[in-house]
C-alpha cells in the first residue's frame, strides 16, 4: 500500500476472497454484489469484495450459521485512487463516521427502502474518482487487524485485479 495523499492511497499487492464453489469459474465477478446489494454497495452496482488476507476473507464468507464449503483465491490487486476509511478524516468529508460503517442495520434499511450511509459513502467516493475503498472488517470474531477492500471498478484503468491461477485450476 502506497498512500498518495492524506485520504488517497494505491494498493498494490494480493487479495483473497472466500467464495462459493458455484461461482468458483466466475472469480472476479461483482454480479453477485449488484444483484442482492452488499454494505458497500447498492443493489445494481457491482463490487469486488476482498480481504487482505486468507483469514479474513474465510470470517467474511462465513458469517452466519455452521462453516459452509468456500474456494479460496487470491487476487493480484493494482488499484487506485483507494479511499481509506480507517482514517476518521477521510470520512468526515462525506459526513459519516467510523462507526457507522459496521452498524449492521444496513441489510435491513436496503429492504425497507431506507437510506443506507454506507452506500451514500460509495456513491459519493465514486463520484469523487475512487475506484475502491480499504476498510475493517465487520465479520463476526474480526481483529483490529482484518482489512478488507472493497472495488468498484477492477477491470480497466486505473484498476486491475488478476486471479492468481498459474495452473488453470478454475478453467
Amino acid at each position: 500500500m502506497r498512500r498518495k495523499n492524506g485520504h488517497s492511497m494505491r494498493f498494490r499487492g494480493i487479495g483473497y476472497r472466500a467464495i462459493n464453489p458455484l461461482w468458483a469459474r466466475e472469480p472476479l465477478s461483482g454480479d453477485g454484489a449488484a444483484r442482492f446489494g452488499g454494505r458497500f454497495n447498492p443493489k445494481g452496482l457491482p463490487a469486488l469484495y476482498t480481504s487482505l488476507s486468507p483469514l479474513t476473507a474465510i470470517r467474511e464468507a462465513n458469517q452466519v450459521g455452521n462453516f459452509q464449503p468456500i474456494t479460496l483465491i487470491s487476487i493480484n490487486l493494482d488499484s487506485g485512487p483507494i479511499l481509506d476509511t480507517r482514517l476518521p478524516d477521510a470520512l468526515e468529508r462525506y459526513g459519516i463516521k467510523q462507526g457507522d460503517l459496521g452498524n449492521d442495520d444496513w441489510r435491513e434499511r436496503m429492504m425497507t427502502g431506507k437510506k443506507v450511509p454506507t452506500h451514500a459513502l460509495a456513491l459519493s467516493a465514486i463520484s469523487n474518482g475512487f475506484v475502491g475503498m480499504i476498510t475493517p472488517s465487520y465479520a463476526p470474531a474480526a481483529e483490529r487487524s482484518d482489512l478488507n477492500l472493497v472495488l468498484w471498478e477492477w477491470s480497466g484503468g486505473a484498476s486491475q485485479a488478476t486471479l492468481v491461477d498459474d495452473e488453470n485450476r478454475l478453467t
